[in-house]
C-alpha cells in the first residue's frame, strides 16, 4: 500500500560503497531538502541493503552500515528512510538495484528521484529511468523550482553553454543525475539525531533473479594513490591553452614545486597528456583543495562545475576574456609557457628559504604544512623519488634521510645546498649574504680540520677561500681511505702518485696504476683503497662552488664542464 507521507516527497539514492561516495549522496540530499521545504514536500533517502543491517559488503574497506547511513540522513535534513532489503543486496549490483528501486518508485510515486553523479549512479538511475518509462534529466550542476515546474541546469555543447531542461506535462516521477558537489553537506540543514523506527520504513523486496544477468567476479576498493586527487589541499589544473606536451610538462613541473597535485581538462585528456583518471569536471572529478591553478584553461561550465569547492582559484590564461577568470579569485592575463617557469623557479625559492629559516635559527616548528622531517619528505613525494633516490641527490644515506624526515635528526645547512641543487635552485636566491659567508666560514674550518689529519699534506696553504684546491692523500698498504668531516661539492680529480687505488664510483670500481687518474663529480659516492704492499699516495685537486661566479651566480667552468686537463 503506497504510503502517503512519502508520496509525491523528493527521494535520493543513497550510495553505501564507500564513506565517500555517501558524502556525495549527502550532497544531493542537502539540495533535495533545500527545494522541499520551498514546496512543503518531504525528502527520503532510499537505501538497499540486506535485512540484517549489516554492512554491504564485508570485503569492501570503507562501505557504510545502513545504522550509521540512516542516521546521517535525518541529521542532514532528510524526513523519513526507506530501506529497500533483500539478501541480494549485499553486494551492489546497478542491474539488480535498478529493478527493485524501479518497481518501489512506481508504488510510491516520488515527484523526483535523485542520484549522485558517479559512474554507478548515472547507470543506475538510466536503466531506473527506463524501467518506469520516465524522463531523466543527466549531469545536472543544479535544480530549480521554476513556477510548477522542475528546472535542471546542465552543460551543453562541450560545455559552452548551460541548458535548461525540464519535463513534460504529466510526466509523472522525474530522474535526475545531479553533480556531487551541487552542495556541500557542511552548508546544508543539520537536524536533529532521530532514528525511530516510526521515520525508517523497512521494505522487503522480491526479486526474480535471471541465471543471465551479469554476474560479478571480483572487486577491490580504489588505491589511496588514486583518491589524493580529491583530498589534496593544492591542485594544479592544465588546459588546452598549454599547446603540447611538453607544455603542459610545465604543469607538472610546478605541481612538484608547490607539493600539490596534477589534473586536467577534457582535450589534455583525449589527447593523451595525462591519464583519464585525472580530469576534472562534470563528467570528472570533483576537487576542493585550498589553491587550485587553472593553468590555460577556457574555463567551460563542464569544467568549473569540478572547481567551484575551492578556497582561492588562480587562473592563468592569455586571452583577457576567457571565462576562466568570472570563477577566479585571482587572474594573470599572461602566456602560460612565460609564466609558469618563473613562477615555478619562485615557489622552489620559498620553499628553500622556509626550510632554510628553521635550520639557521635552529627551529623545530610544525605548521600546517608539518615539521621540517615532513616538508622533505613531501618535497620527495611530489617528485616521486624514493628516499633512495632523494639521498642519492643530495649525497647522503638512505638512513641519513630516515632519520631527517622522521624528525630524529637536524640535517646541517649544507645539506640544504645539496637539496637545493637536485632541485635546480641557485643557493644565492634564497640564502642571505650572512648565511653564505657562515657557510664558507664552516667549510673554510672543515677544510683546515681535514688536512690536519695525517694522511692529507695541504697543497695550497690559505685556499680556505678558494673554489680550486689541492692536497696530497696518503692511504696505508691495503688500507681503505678513512672518512673524514669536511664534504665538498662538483668536481674532484684524483692522480696516482705512486701505488696502486682501488676506486669506487656510484657501485662502478676502478683499479688505477701509477700515473692514471681519474676525474668525476663529487656528489657521486666514491670509496677510495690502498691495493699496495706500500702506501698509496694520490694528488687531490677539487673545485668546489665556493669560489668565483659569473653574472648568473653559476659557478665558472670550462666550456667541456670539467676541469681543465692537468699535467703532472
Amino acid at each position: 500500500m503506497t504510503n502517503e507521507k512519502m508520496k509525491n516527497g523528493i527521494w535520493v539514492f543513497g550510495d553505501l560503497r564507500h564513506e565517500r561516495l555517501f558524502r556525495f549522496s549527502l550532497n544531493v540530499l542537502a539540495k533535495a531538502v533545500a527545494l522541499s521545504r520551498l514546496e512543503g514536500l518531504k525528502t527520503v533517502m532510499v537505501f538497499l541493503g540486506a535485512p540484517d543491517d549489516a554492512v554491504q559488503s564485508p570485503n569492501h574497506t570503507g562501505a557504510v552500515s545502513l545504522e550509521i547511513a540512516s542516521r546521517e540522513a535525518f541529521v542532514h535534513g532528510a524526513d523519513r528512510v526507506c530501506v529497500l532489503e533483500n539478501d541480494q543486496f549485499m553486494t551492489p549490483l546497478c542491474d539488480i538495484f535498478a529493478e527493485a528501486l524501479a518497481a518501489t518508485v512506481k508504488q510510491h510515486a516520488p515527484m523526483l528521484m535523485l542520484f549522485a553523479l558517479t559512474d554507478f549512479g548515472r547507470e543506475m538511475a538510466s536503466r531506473a529511468a527506463r524501467i518506469c518509462h520516465a524522463g531523466l534529466m543527466a549531469d545536472c550542476v543544479d535544480l530549480q523550482i521554476a513556477g510548477d515546474r522542475i528546472v535542471g541546469l546542465c552543460p551543453a555543447w562541450g560545455g559552452e553553454i548551460m541548458a535548461e531542461i525540464t519535463y513534460v506535462d504529466g510526466h509523472g516521477t522525474g530522474f535526475a543525475t545531479v553533480h556531487p558537489q551541487i552542495q556541500t553537506h557542511g552548508d546544508a540543514f543539520k537536524g536533529e539525531d532521530r532514528v525511530t523506527d516510526e521515520l525508517i520504513e523497512r521494505i522487503t523486496v522480491q526479486m526474480d533473479l535471471d541465471v543471465s544477468r551479469p554476474r560479478l567476479l571480483s572487486r577491490s576498493p580504489e588505491p589511496a594513490e588514486h583518491r589524493k586527487l580529491e583530498e589534496a589541499e593544492i591542485v594544479v589544473v592544465g588546459g588546452a591553452g598549454l599547446g603540447n606536451m611538453e607544455g603542459f610538462g610545465l604543469v607538472r613541473e610546478l605541481a612538484a614545486a608547490v607539493g600539490g597535485e596534477v589534473a586536467a581538462t577534457r582535450p589534455p585528456v583525449l589527447l593523451h597528456w595525462i591519464d583519464e583518471d585525472r580530469l576534472i569536471g562534470q563528467t570528472g572529478k570533483s576537487v576542493r583543495p585550498n589553491l587550485l591553478f587553472s593553468i590555460g584553461t577556457s574555463g567551460a561550465i563542464q569544467y568549473t562545475a569540478g572547481i567551484t569547492e575551492s578556497k582561492t582559484i588562480v587562473a592563468v590564461n592569455r586571452d583577457a576574456n576567457a571565462p576562466i577568470f568570472q570563477v577566479a579569485d585571482l587572474g594573470i592575463v599572461a602566456d602560460a609557457k612565460t609564466l609558469l617557469p618563473l613562477l615555478t623557479t619562485r615557489a622552489k625559492q620559498v620553499v628553500m628559504r622556509k626550510l632554510a629559516d628553521e635550520l639557521s635559527h635552529g627551529k623545530k616548528t610544525t605548521d600546517e604544512q608539518g615539521s621540517f622531517g615532513a616538508k622533505i619528505q613531501k618535497i620527495r613525494k611530489s617528485r616521486d623519488w624514493t628516499v633512495e633516490a632523494l639521498a642519492k641527490a643530495t649525497g647522503q644515506t638512505p638512513e641519513f634521510m630516515a632519520l631527517v624526515e622522521s624528525d630524529k635528526m637536524s640535517p646541517p645547512v649544507s645539506f640544504l645546498l645539496r637539496l637545493a641543487g637536485a632541485l635546480d635552485v641557485d643557493p644565492g636566491t634564497f640564502l642571505s649574504r650572512e648565511e653564505q659567508t657562515a657557510i664558507r666560514d664552516q667549510r673554510a674550518q672543515a677544510f683546515i680540520k681535514r688536512t690536519k689529519s695525517y694522511s692529507y699534506e695541504t697543497l695550497t696553504p690559505g685556499a680556505e677561500e678558494s673554489h680550486l684546491r689541492a692536497f696530497m692523500v696518503t692511504i696505508e698498504s691495503h688500507h681503505a681511505h678513512k672518512p673524514v668531516e669536511y664534504r665538498h661539492e662538483r668536481e674532484e680529480f684524483i692522480f696516482v702518485m705512486e701505488g696502486d687505488l682501488q676506486f669506487v664510483l656510484g657501485g662502478k670500481p676502478h683499479v688505477l696504476k701509477k700515473g692514471e687518474s681519474i676525474h668525476f663529480n663529487s656528489d657521486i659516492p666514491h670509496k677510495l683503497k690502498s691495493l699496495s704492499n706500500e702506501p698509496t699516495r694520490c694528488l687531490v685537486m677539487l673545485y668546489t662552488v665556493s669560489g668565483y661566479l659569473n653574472e648568473n651566480r653559476r659557478p665558472l667552468l670550462c666550456s667541456s664542464g670539467f676541469l681543465p686537463r692537468l699535467r703532472i
